[in-house]
């Protein structure tokens, strides 16, 4: 029984996702249920704010402002079968391990500086 259960803590993690930084500008593609059998893709586009890094319980949490004005967050498990895909669009460079002062901020005092890098463009 007890290697039943260090199987299922053992998850690998999935190599169809890109590597994660607090800061990073994403759009995450989540199955989401319609009606009882029914299933579409959702895309939630926002700022990551929070990176966990738990093991098997690793989890990330976007910002993206919604209708009016009003910020959203949504925590995203990384071993969820319900997330197709996600793309990295941008990257920040922070000096915090939290992105949470963002909560308390909008229009141009919560953007975020991008981060360039230019070996890579040049080589």
């Amino acid at each position: 029984m007890s290697d039943l259960l260090l199987k299922a803590f053992d998850n690998e993690p999935n190599e169809n996702f890109p590597e994660l930084h607090v800061g990073d500008s994403v759009t995450v593609y989540v199955r989401v249920n319609v009606g009882e059998r029914n299933e579409r893709v959702q895309m939630v586009r926002g700022v990551v704010i929070r990176l966990r890094n738990g093991g098997n319980n690793r989890n990330f949490t976007v910002r993206r402002i919604g209708a009016n004005g009003i910020g959203v967050e949504r925590t995203f498990l990384m071993n969820s079968p319900r997330i197709e895909r996600i793309d990295v669009h941008r990257s920040a460079h922070i000096r915090q391990a939290n992105l949470y002062y963002l909560r308390g901020r909008t229009g141009k005092s919560a953007r975020l500086r991008e981060k360039r890098d230019y070996l890579s463009k040049n080589s």
